[in-house]
């Protein structure tokens, strides 16, 4: 058992928040009652987790997507009120990390769905050092090879875009929404790219310099980080865990 105070910290020291600049609040987001001895992770702080959270009998929660983001509408109506009611009515704790989780270098999703689909990492590349890049501990002679691979590891239908005929030597990954990472991934020697998400101008950019580009699915690819990372800090502090999926086909 322990208490919201002490989870931080140890949180904090593993993940080092202060290090990035982000999109929201890192940390303990909504603070409840309860002292902690089951710790539920997940990937997003939705309703549904929260009321698998509860019904589960957890203390406290780690996701990956919080509540709170830059620029939102800062309101707390609908779906947000709704959220925070279950929160604060069962005195549940909140604890959300969105790029210090991705980041990690053993714990963290990119880390993580290295590990998951036999990637190991010797570089790093994009804004923050976010993005892993390495070698495949097989290989893949063709690019619809390796998109196979990771939609068997991660039962996901992978979208495969770029020179069908050209080897996989390199491969860089991202998770999540990182389709924007693609030119430095290319920069930094990748011959193929995995993230979430795919946008209109990847598909093209794809095309014209022949790396292939493999989105995976936003959620698809971040099941890992706070598993890896809930089940790590619990054990140091002689917690219970439990990592709930809720799926999402995004």
């Amino acid at each position: 058992m322990t208490d919201a105070k002490t989870l931080g910290q140890a949180l904090d020291a593993l993940l080092q928040p202060e290090k990035f600049r982000d999109y929201g609040p890192n940390g303990l987001q909504v603070e409840g009652d309860r002292d902690i001895r089951l710790l539920v992770s997940g990937v997003t702080a939705s309703r549904a987790l929260i009321e698998a959270a509860i019904e589960a009998g957890a203390d406290a929660m780690l996701v990956h997507h919080g509540l709170f983001w830059r620029g939102q509408d800062g309101r707390i109506t609908g779906w947000m009120r709704e959220r925070l009611r279950l929160l604060l009515a069962h005195g549940i704790h909140l604890f959300a990390y969105h790029l210090p989780l991705d980041a990690h270098p053993e714990w963290g999703n990119n880390a993580q769905l290295g590990r998951v689909l036999g990637l190991q990492a010797d570089g790093r590349f994009g804004e923050q050092d976010l993005g892993f890049v390495g070698v495949g501990a097989q290989t893949w002679a063709l690019p619809q090879a390796l998109a196979d691979h990771v939609a068997a590891a991660l039962g996901r239908q992978v979208i495969c875009v770029g020179d069908a005929s050209r080897p996989v030597r390199r491969v860089a990954w991202c998770t999540g929404g990182a389709q924007g990472y693609f030119e430095s991934a290319i920069a930094a020697g990748a011959d193929a790219f995995i993230t979430g998400e795919i946008s209109e101008p990847q598909a093209h950019l794809a095309r014209e310099t022949g790396v292939a580009f493999l989105a995976c699915g936003h959620h698809a690819s971040e099941r890992y980080g706070a598993l890896a990372v809930g089940a790590h800090i619990a054990q140091e502090l002689g917690l219970e865990h439990r990592f709930i999926e809720i799926d999402n086909p995004a």
